[in-house]
């Protein structure tokens, strides 16, 4: 609820609800309408999904290292296919609320939309674009295999649809093409990696389950061990990168919003130091808790 809650908040950054902007002053507030904004469930479905992959598939290769190095590890033997059944549903589902959350900011945001693709003009129907280096100077993509109609499809699910481009919007508006492309592709390539991944190991948890611990299996799981959390930060990247210029989405612009307090450099080196901790401390809390089972239930 907590991780909800946040998402909710940063939802209504991307699509502002539950007020009314009159002279540069919020008016007739609604907590309740800002804080269920029409981004707030796409957002935090989304982003509940991911934790729940990131983590599982971190875990599960945990468990999957563990294996590497003494494959009669009964305790990592029972707590691989726990791990890996929820990493592998989580992953399946992505591809639905990923799905959703595309169409969504695709009515909602075109332009972010727009810059996650790299579409700089106004197509019908629109390709979808596989890679590619966009250049905003020349508005044009090199090095990018095009798919076509798919991101119609993607958008507004008729092949026929047309898609806007960024050429729909003052260039001055434009976040950055290039990060925010950049992003969305690891986003997407790590999320079909690990959805294709999933598929495949819940066939072998109910068909082969013999598989499950097999040198080249558990391999290939260790190796993907991290990239769920890859694709999360990068999908937050494209989140908030691509609804730049605006901190309120088409309401004020983050440069509108600077605070000019004096000594707002101290509690940043507060957090900063406090974060640094909680990192080192966690670290090593993982790393003896690893040891510790490693010692306790190895044969």
């Amino acid at each position: 609820l907590s991780g909800w809650f946040v998402v909710c908040a940063n939802g209504w950054m991307n699509s502002p609800a539950g007020f009314d902007w009159v002279m540069g002053q919020a008016i007739h507030i609604d907590p309740y309408k800002a804080m269920f904004n029409q981004a707030a469930f796409g957002q935090g479905l989304h982003m509940m999904i991911a934790a729940f992959e990131a983590t599982g598939f971190a875990v599960a290769g945990m468990h999957a290292i563990g294996l590497l190095r003494n494959p009669k590890h009964e305790f990592h033997k029972a707590a691989l296919p726990i791990a890996l059944s929820f990493a592998a549903a989580a992953a399946l589902l992505q591809l639905f609320s990923g799905d959703l959350i595309a169409g969504d900011v695709a009515k909602r945001q075109p332009q972010k939309f727009a810059a996650m693709e790299a579409l700089f003009h106004t197509s019908q129907p629109a390709p979808f674009l596989v890679l590619g280096i966009p250049s905003q100077e020349d508005e044009k993509t090199r090095y990018g295999i095009h798919i076509p109609f798919l991101l119609s499809v993607l958008a507004h699910h008729d092949k026929d649809a047309k898609v806007t481009g960024l050429d729909a919007f003052p260039k001055e508006t434009w976040p950055n093409v290039l990060i925010v492309h950049l992003a969305f592709q690891i986003m997407i390539a790590i999320g079909s990696l690990l959805a294709l991944f999933g598929l495949c190991s819940l066939i072998v948890l109910w068909k082969k389950k013999h598989l499950l611990f097999h040198q080249r299996f558990l391999r290939v799981l260790s190796i993907l061990t991290p990239l769920g959390f890859v694709a999360l930060e990068a999908g937050w990247i494209v989140t908030e990168l691509g609804r730049q210029p605006w901190i309120i989405y088409g309401i004020l612009k983050t440069k509108d919003a600077l605070t000019p307090m004096p000594g707002l450099v101290y509690p940043m080196m507060l957090f900063a130091f406090l974060y640094l901790f909680l990192t080192f401390f966690v670290v090593w809390l993982l790393v003896r808790q690893f040891r510790q089972v490693e010692t306790t239930y190895a044969k």
